[in-house]
């Protein structure tokens, strides 16, 4: 394809907000996002974790934390109680104490302990792979449960984090405020097998270059894409 007609090709997905618009623009970011972000949904996930059990006790504990200080935490956390028998027989207090650092810990220490029993009692200690499942644990919202869907078990879903949303609306992709929502029109637009990717390319290109503040506009990859730019 010569400049001409990738520039040509760039504007029409830029250009627009109907339906095969937005499709079109979806595509174009899916291939500019796979490009500057390679690898796999588990490769791209930046919380350290060896089972789906420590990335759900890990995404839990991420809420309004960094995933590098939820990685400061979780190997102590995980020598301690390796399994969900072992997390739900936990002290109470030596729990909040290992998670402290990762802010809300009494919320967390409960959340984590009944989240614990639950896959002990009903789910034989094996982390579900339902969504509809997962969302029946305690601190697992669709967020979790999609996180947890595409890193461990490589099954669609599309986490919709706070930098999925500002993105998405960012680039006319939705106009709406609700996770749900946001989640609902991205799968409409992209195909099932790319969304945990996408999900986890937007939260990285989120936090390096879309940011909420100061969006860096002239070192994006997305900018000749998106409706929103200012260069």
């Amino acid at each position: 394809m010569d400049a001409k007609a990738g520039d040509a090709k760039a504007g029409d997905a830029k250009a627009g907000n109907g339906k095969k618009e937005r499709q079109a623009r979806a595509s174009a970011v899916v291939a500019a996002l796979a490009e500057a972000y390679p690898g796999t949904a588990r490769e791209l996930c930046a919380l350290e974790i060896r089972s789906p059990f420590e990335l759900l006790v890990a995404t839990i504990l991420s809420a309004q934390c960094t995933d590098e200080r939820v990685n400061s935490v979780t190997p102590a956390l995980f020598d301690a109680y390796p399994d969900p028998e072992a997390l739900c027989g936990a002290d109470p207090v030596e729990l909040e104490q290992l998670i402290r650092p990762t802010g809300f810990f009494h919320a967390k220490a409960r959340n984590l302990l009944a989240m614990a029993s639950e896959l002990t009692v009903r789910f034989g200690g094996e982390v579900p792979r339902e969504l509809d499942h997962l969302v029946t644990l305690p601190g697992v919202g669709r967020k979790t449960g999609n996180v947890v869907r595409t890193v461990a078990f490589d099954l669609p879903g599309l986490p919709v984090d706070t930098h999925v949303g500002r993105l998405s609306r960012r680039l006319g992709l939705t106009e709406s405020q609700d996770p749900v929502r946001v989640e609902s029109d991205l799968n409409e637009l992209v195909p099932e097998p790319t969304g945990g990717a996408l999900s986890l390319r937007m939260i990285l290109h989120g936090r390096k270059v879309c940011t909420s503040r100061k969006p860096r506009c002239d070192a994006c990859v997305l900018a000749d894409l998106c409706p929103s730019a200012v260069l």
